[in-house]
């Protein structure tokens, strides 16, 4: 079986409170269906948690007009501990997670009128885009983008996450991983300048070398309907010593903790994988309960250090009320499921 990418599933963020976390997400981002919800030790990450298995209580949490969640993690063995620097735009890691909108001007209004740490007004991307960046109350810098494709509409004006932005050392190294694997063929700019749209972000008065990717093949699977397409911009400063944003610090610390793909063919990836230079560090092996979800997972490590992950789901909550879960197993990997399967999501939704 060849792998099958469906998109982002979700991005890891570690965070000090995941209720509260949890509860900001869902008022401002919309991410109100809950994939799952569980306490339990992360045995599989010693590698990354000082060498220690480490307890967390974790949420996986989706917005059903589309795009990836967020896994909302927070340490409950130990405090979590955030950065021993102030992150800067190129320092190497997740520096930012799009937010896909219906409307960017409008967004930007609402986040203001609510009183978020909103950066900027709304400013134009090197691709005629608008954009904006606001900060949550944990310090974690999120870029609200526009969204060209959704799942299912409602009155909220932001979908899921549509991607990120993230520090690199070398563009070229870089993109052996993000075009050559995970697919970001398209090179929609890459330009190096000081650029005015990223003006207000700590380190964004400098040159930079900034390169947006995106797929050039719609996403196939499972959950791409839902997922939908996405894209990576990769950063690269010149002028400054950039820093890795986890150096010294465990996976599940806080910010942006790694960047998950929701994939069939785990045992071709592992291959591609390690014929391409990047094998993977941590591997499930078999199907892994994840609360209510199962899957098989494994991790990857950028050439910077920062972690990629892959799920292959097995199985999902579709209506936990009535116990009804949703296997994956013997499905054909690169069919779509039925929208109207998907969006039954929707009755697991918390009300604010």
């Amino acid at each position: 079986m060849q792998k099958v990418i469906s998109g982002i599933q979700q991005i890891g963020i570690g965070i000090p409170d995941v209720h509260e976390a949890w509860r900001w997400y869902r008022l401002n981002f919309g991410m109100n269906i809950p994939v799952f919800e569980e306490a339990a030790t992360a045995k599989l990450m010693v590698p990354y948690t000082g060498g220690s298995p480490q307890s967390r209580h974790a949420v996986l949490a989706i917005n059903l007009q589309g795009g990836g969640g967020f896994e909302i993690w927070q340490f409950t063995s130990r405090k979590p501990q955030p950065p021993a620097f102030p992150i800067q735009l190129g320092d190497y890691g997740i520096f930012a997670t799009k937010i896909k909108s219906h409307d960017v001007a409008a967004t930007y209004q609402l986040f203001k009128k609510r009183g978020l740490d909103v950066l900027s007004a709304p400013q134009l991307a090197p691709c005629g885009q608008l954009q904006f960046f606001l900060r949550d109350p944990y310090n974690n810098l999120f870029q609200v983008v526009p969204g060209n494709a959704w799942f299912k509409k409602n009155k909220n004006l932001t979908g899921g996450s549509g991607g990120c932005m993230l520090g690199v050392s070398n563009i070229e190294k870089a993109r052996a991983l993000y075009s050559g694997i995970l697919g970001y063929d398209n090179v929609v700019y890459d330009q190096t300048d000081i650029f005015n749209d990223l003006a207000t972000l700590p380190g964004g008065q400098i040159a930079c070398r900034r390169v947006l990717l995106r797929h050039s093949q719609p996403r196939q699977g499972s959950f791409s309907r839902l997922l939908g397409p996405s894209e990576i911009e990769l950063i690269q400063v010149r002028d400054r010593t950039a820093s890795k944003i986890y150096q010294n610090r465990y996976w599940g610390d806080l910010g942006f903790i790694h960047l998950c793909y929701d994939i069939v063919g785990m045992q071709a990836l592992e291959q591609e994988c390690r014929a391409k230079g990047f094998p993977f560090t941590i591997n499930s092996s078999q199907s892994f309960e994840m609360g209510e979800a199962a899957g098989h997972f494994a991790y990857i490590e950028d050439p910077d250090g920062t972690l990629i992950e892959f799920v292959e789901t097995h199985r999902i909550p579709i209506f936990k009320k009535i116990g009804w879960y949703l296997n994956l197993k013997n499905r054909s990997p690169e069919k779509a499921l039925p929208d109207w399967m998907l969006k039954t999501l929707s009755f697991s939704q918390v009300k604010d």
